[in-house]
């Protein structure tokens, strides 16, 4: 940080103190995109009230917050769609790309607590209105199913499982085609999938293998852990450049911490990240200034009745938000 203002010869332009972008805090409490769980809806629409409560809006120290009504959860089919909520998940989508795009628009950096990972696909709409493109998904399992996966008479798909294919085009037109961007909200050149932890094991070529055949660029656990979370975000960000891409939106599933220190998710598992590595790659990532906003997902406070985990990660999303890249004002 300069102490003064420089004067830039020839420019009529003064040099001033760089500055982050301040961060508009969006919660957006949804549960749409998962099963319910013994009868009972999953409690992720809490997270965003309950990471709130333990402090969030301070860590970041975020210039405003912006609340989104909870949108009810339906346990029956809707119509005109094989995915759980599908039309509910529409609608808020929408309504939380509005916010999105008003957001990044003025200047500012979203930062999306939800809910599950259905939130996305607003997010990702959103983006894109505003001029970005590209996605960083960081998540613990590829959330690559497809129709295929999960279509039968009985059952329903669950779009927290599959938002990376609904967000590269692949599945109902509902969730893959939208207003003024069309499909996908994300080419696969321009995405990357950082942390599925179930690549190496047998199952996984038969039952979602689907992305081993796509351009996506995709870094396992195993492997971000051998290299190190800081060398793997910066392998990241040369992969965006190469691209072209520079307002890239990040998603982060929560379950891509290891279920030693993160067991409050729907689908807890590891290998997985602690607390500092998660912060490190997001910082990473965000201190490159190719990030353009966040959202993060899948914290089930249901799970976390004494809330003891709250606290940890507030300090770790603020830890790795902070880090964002400062940016350049004039006067």
């Amino acid at each position: 940080m300069v102490a003064s203002a420089i004067f830039l010869a020839g420019s009529g332009v003064h040099a001033v103190p760089a500055e982050a972008k301040r961060v508009s805090l969006v919660l957006a409490p949804s549960n749409l995109g998962l099963r319910p769980e013994n009868g009972r809806q999953p409690g992720t629409w809490r997270a965003p009230q309950v990471l709130m409560g333990a402090g969030l809006r301070d860590a970041l120290d975020a210039s405003e917050v912006v609340r989104l009504e909870r949108p009810a959860y339906e346990f029956d089919a809707q119509h005109h769609t094989r995915i759980r909520n599908g039309q509910t998940i529409r609608a808020f989508s929408l309504a939380l790309s509005e916010r999105v795009q008003d957001i990044v628009r003025a200047g500012r950096f979203p930062v999306v607590i939800g809910g599950d990972c259905s939130i996305l696909l607003g997010c990702l709409h959103g983006s894109r209105m505003a001029g970005g493109r590209g996605l960083v998904h960081v998540d613990g399992h590829s959330d690559f199913t497809q129709a295929k996966s999960y279509a039968t008479p009985q059952t329903l798909g669950a779009a927290a499982g599959m938002d990376l294919a609904l967000a590269s085009g692949r599945g109902e037109p509902m969730l893959t085609v939208w207003p003024e961007v069309g499909t996908p909200l994300a080419e696969d050149a321009d995405i990357v999938q950082i942390g599925e932890r179930g690549a190496e094991e047998p199952w996984f070529e038969q039952n979602y293998g689907d992305i081993l055949e796509t351009a996506i660029t995709q870094l396992t656990a195993q492997s971000v852990l051998v290299e190190g979370v800081v060398a793997s975000a910066r392998r990241v960000i040369a992969r965006l450049e190469a691209r072209g891409l520079d307002k890239v939106w990040l998603h982060v599933d929560l379950d891509v911490l290891d279920r030693a220190i993160m067991p409050a998710v729907d689908s807890p598992g590891g290998p997985g990240f602690n607390y500092k590595q998660l912060a490190d790659l997001v910082g990473t990532l965000c201190a490159s200034g190719r990030i353009v906003g966040a959202n993060f997902s899948i914290y089930d406070p249901e799970r976390d009745p004494d809330k003891r985990h709250a606290s940890d990660l507030v300090g770790c999303i603020a830890d790795g938000i902070r880090r964002r890249a400062p940016v350049a004002r004039a006067s």
